[in-house]
C-alpha cells in the first residue's frame, strides 16, 4: 500500500495511491488518491469519500516526524571510502531536526554558511509505533513503511565542525517522498540519484553494511522511537556537490522518485 500526504489547495490530508505504478514507482496517468480519515499512524487506514487524480494534487512530505530523524553515516563501504573514511565498527548515528523535512518539489535552500552542499540519496524507514530495545526478529512489527530521502549535507561544515549537527540540520535538508510504501522488502532495492538528468549514484541496499533490521534494533537500543520517526539508512557512493539551480532526483525501486530543486536562501 502506498500512502501519500497531499493538498488540493486546502488543508493537507492523507490518501492511498490507487492505479498502476511500475517497479520503479512511476505512476500511470490514471493513478488516483483515495482520501483517508486522518493520519494512518494514529487512526489506521480509514478510507473517506474523497477521491482525486494524482495529477490534480500537490504531494507533500509523506510523514512529519513528531520527534526525530535518525541518520546512519557511512553505511556503504564504497561511500565511506570515497570520503576517505573507514567503515564503522558499529552503526554511526546522527540526528536531523524534524524542521529539516520538506516534500517532493519543495526547494532545497542553499545556506549562506556553506560553499559545498552535497546530495545523498537513500532509503528511509518510517517507524509505526512506540518502541525500544526491538529484537532484530521483531523489527517488522514496528515499521510502518519506507520512503525516499535525500540526506542533504553541507560537506565543508561537516569537515570543519567534526560532528554532523549543523551540516545535516539546515531547514530543507531532508526531502522526503513521494509517498510511504508499507509493503516492501528492503533487502535489495536499487537506489539512484540523478543531478540535472545525469546519473551520479547507483547502488543497492544489499550493499549496506548494516541492514534495516539491524539498524532499527540498534537505534532502538539507544533511544525510544516514536510513530513517524525516520531512520535514514545511508547513501551509496557517488555523492557530490549541487549548485543553485540544480535539480536532484532520487529514486528507490519499489517506492518511487523524489525530485527537488536547489535555490538560494534569501
Amino acid at each position: 500500500m502506498r500512502i501519500a500526504r497531499f493538498t488540493t489547495g486546502d488543508e493537507p490530508q492523507f490518501g492511498v495511491v490507487t492505479g498502476e505504478v511500475d517497479d520503479l514507482g512511476i505512476p500511470s496517468e490514471d493513478t488516483r488518491l483515495v482520501g483517508l480519515a486522518g493520519d494512518p499512524l494514529y487512526v489506521g487506514v480509514q478510507l473517506s469519500d474523497t477521491e482525486v487524480p494524482l495529477s490534480d494534487v500537490r504531494l507533500l512530505a509523506p510523514v512529519l516526524p513528531r520527534s526525530k530523524v535518525v541518520g546512519i553515516g557511512r553505511n556503504y563501504a564504497a561511500h565511506a571510502a570515497e570520503l576517505g573514511n573507514e567503515a564503522p565498527a558499529e552503526p554511526l548515528l546522527f540526528l536531523k531536526p524534524n524542521t529539516s523535512v520538506v516534500g517532493p518539489g519543495d526547494p532545497v535552500f542553499y545556506p549562506r554558511q556553506s560553499r559545498e552542499v552535497h546530495y545523498e540519496g537513500e532509503l528511509a524507514v518510517v517507524i509505526g509505533r512506540i518502541c525500544r530495545d526491538v529484537p532484530v526478529e521483531r523489527v517488522a512489527d514496528v515499521v510502518h513503511g519506507y520512503t525516499v530521502a535525500n540526506d542533504v549535507t553541507a560537506r565543508d561544515l561537516q569537515r570543519s565542525d567534526v560532528q554532523f549537527t549543523r551540516a545535516k540540520g539546515f531547514d530543507s535538508f531532508c526531502p522526503l517522498g513521494p509517498w510511504v510504501e508499507t509493503e516492501l522488502d528492503p533487502s535489495d532495492l536499487e537506489v539512484t540519484t540523478h543531478l540535472n538528468g545525469d546519473l551520479r549514484q547507483h547502488g543497492t541496499t544489499k550493499d549496506m553494511i548494516y541492514d534495516v533490521p539491524s539498524l532499527v534494533a540498534y537505534v532502538s537500543s539507544v533511544m525510544t522511537l516514536l510513530p513517524g520517526d525516520l531512520i535514514l539508512t545511508g547513501t551509496p557512493e557517488g555523492v557530490g556537490p549541487m549548485q543553485v539551480g540544480d535539480e536532484v532526483e532520487v529514486t528507490v525501486a519499489g517506492i518511487g522518485s523524489l525530485t527537488n530543486k536547489v535555490v538560494a536562501r534569501d
